[in-house]
């Protein structure tokens, strides 16, 4: 079982940005080079939204095309931590942002199924002046 604990959500205005983490754990030699990891999104009254997803197991990322160009997911070399670089934010970005994880997965296949049991508990982001 793999533990995921996101942190970094908040009230940012429109045009901000806010940086989320995701510190991941597991079994001993836990490690996220065997799986994919990413952020999915579900605001009021919307479907959960898989926004950015990295495979530490093929070096790929995803990004919905919604967040293209405005957010950064990335990895501190050999740890498991995974960063969400969200910039130049709007309204329709609040939501409330969780953490997967899935092993032997491509970004891809983790953020257009959200095939897993693996999820933190959301951490909440606010775009509103």
């Amino acid at each position: 079982q793999v533990q995921l604990v996101e942190s970094g959500g908040g009230l940012v205005q429109p045009g901000g940005s806010l940086t989320l983490s995701c510190e991941a754990s597991g079994p001993s030699a836990f490690s996220l080079d065997y799986y994919a990891i990413g952020w999915f999104r579900q605001g009021p009254e919307k479907e959960r939204e898989g926004v950015s997803c990295y495979s530490g197991v093929n070096r790929n990322t995803y990004y919905a095309d919604s967040v293209k160009g405005r957010f950064t997911i990335s990895r501190v070399h050999a740890k498991n931590t995974v960063f969400l670089r969200m910039a130049n934010l709007r309204p329709e970005d609040t939501a409330i942002y969780y953490c997967a994880a899935v092993a032997f997965a491509s970004a891809q296949a983790l953020c257009t199924s959200a095939a897993t049991d693996n999820w933190g508990q959301g951490t909440q982001v606010t775009v509103s002046s």
